[in-house]
């Protein structure tokens, strides 16, 4: 039986991949958040330095020494605009590239109940 939504299943399978690309992985998430913590979690299992960060002013020049590559990831509930914001932030460090791995691509629609009520 799994116990985790299929968000959460694509993104730590997505972890699992980057970590095979890259030398450090950021995680973008909450330290309250279970998902944001198995994420950073999966990254260390794989032999990656790994870091839970809430934004761009938790990033630390000493994590970059020696890194070639950085992967970075969000829980599930961490908005866009906080990885817009670490993006930003690691430029402060230098030019980065910017690649994307191909994943699972999610867009799953849910129908509300026919006796849902309407605003």
């Amino acid at each position: 039986m799994r116990d985790i939504c299929y968000a959460t299943q694509n993104r730590q399978q997505a972890v699992r991949d980057l970590a095979q690309a890259v030398d450090l992985i950021l995680v973008v998430g909450s330290r309250n958040s279970s998902n944001s913590n198995r994420l950073r979690e999966i990254g260390e299992e794989l032999g990656k330095p790994a870091y839970l960060i809430d934004d761009a002013d938790a990033l630390r020049p000493e994590w970059f020494a020696g890194v070639g590559s950085v992967g970075l990831t969000a829980g599930a509930s961490a908005p866009e605009t906080l990885v817009q914001g670490v993006l930003a932030g690691l430029r402060r460090f230098g030019e980065i590239e910017i690649s994307t791995l191909n994943g699972v691509e999610e867009n799953v629609r849910f129908r509300f109940p026919a006796n849902w009520p309407t605003a």
